[in-house]
């Protein structure tokens, strides 16, 4: 607990590396309970009061059920209220939202809260690109409509730059995942349109030295030499296998098998491309 609560306690007011090891630990802390030993230790501990709520949030995100929502969402509140600028709380809830499916108008309001304090908060974006999917009770229409709305606003390269990259890899996946002609079909959605210049600004920005400064910058550079494989583009996907020196993520590669044997499988087709590997 002491080491926990100094690697959350160094991030200061970096709600961008604050939220990544947020998130990391109650991942890692979901069905150990060690924020369970630390709240009630530390009950008046922001820190610990949102470690417990994350790591509660994980576990309902995986069962599809939350165990306790009410003292979840309080705990939230309680957590907001003793650091009134911390946009993880909200960041939360937004999580919740999605399994509690709140109504929009909530949702909005909640978004605005986190948004408020970290305009381009990585996790905020992916909870709610998550809450608007068809997979969790949204549609196609809407995860197009708030990327449309949010993709011309966020600097290139913000936290939350891949959001619309990594919607369109899970619209990808989800196509993959019909069968029939849909999944042979599905390489189309990378040609021409929007998409396409996404894919293509990603390609030639986000593998530069320094270009990326967030904590989850790696996870990004994963869905990117996905969507870049997926595209066809293998040759194009080698500098952005080269950044990210072995470092794979399970999603978006453990969609059709083991992450990491993908994940080889497709680099080692970069290299091929690239004319360096073994033919």
């Amino acid at each position: 607990m002491t080491l926990v609560s100094a690697l959350l306690e160094e991030t200061g007011d970096d709600w961008d590396r604050r939220g990544h090891r947020m998130s990391v630990l109650a991942e890692a802390t979901a069905d150990v309970g060690i924020a369970t030993t630390w709240l009630s230790r530390e009950p008046a501990s922001p820190d610990a009061l949102l470690l417990h709520s994350w790591a509660g949030l994980a576990r309902g995100l995986r069962d599809g059920h939350l165990e306790d929502a009410g003292r979840l969402i309080g705990q939230c509140h309680e957590a907001a209220e003793r650091r009134p600028e911390d946009p993880l709380p909200w960041v939360v809830l937004l999580g919740v939202s999605r399994i509690e499916r709140y109504g929009q108008n909530d949702v909005n309001a909640i978004w605005r809260e986190a948004t408020g304090r970290d305009r381009w908060h990585r996790e905020a974006y992916l909870q709610m690109l998550a809450y608007l999917s068809p997979e969790e009770g949204g549609s196609s229409a809407a995860v197009l409509d708030f990327v449309d709305v949010v993709r011309t606003r966020i600097p290139a390269n913000a936290p939350c730059a891949a959001v619309e990259l990594t919607a369109a890899v899970r619209q990808y996946q989800g196509l993959l995942a019909q069968g029939g002609v849909r999944a042979m079909t599905a390489g189309q959605l990378w040609e021409g349109g929007q998409i396409a210049a996404a894919l293509d600004q990603a390609a030639a920005l986000w593998a530069k030295p320094g270009f990326f400064q967030h904590a989850a910058a790696q996870a990004d550079l994963n869905v990117l030499a996905y969507a870049l494989c997926a595209a066809g583009r293998a040759a194009d996907a080698h500098p952005v296998f080269q950044t990210l020196q072995g470092m794979a993520t399970p999603w978006p590669w453990d969609a059709d098998g083991p992450a990491l044997q993908r994940y080889e499988q497709h680099q080692s087709k970069s290299e091929r491309g690239r004319g360096i590997g073994t033919p």
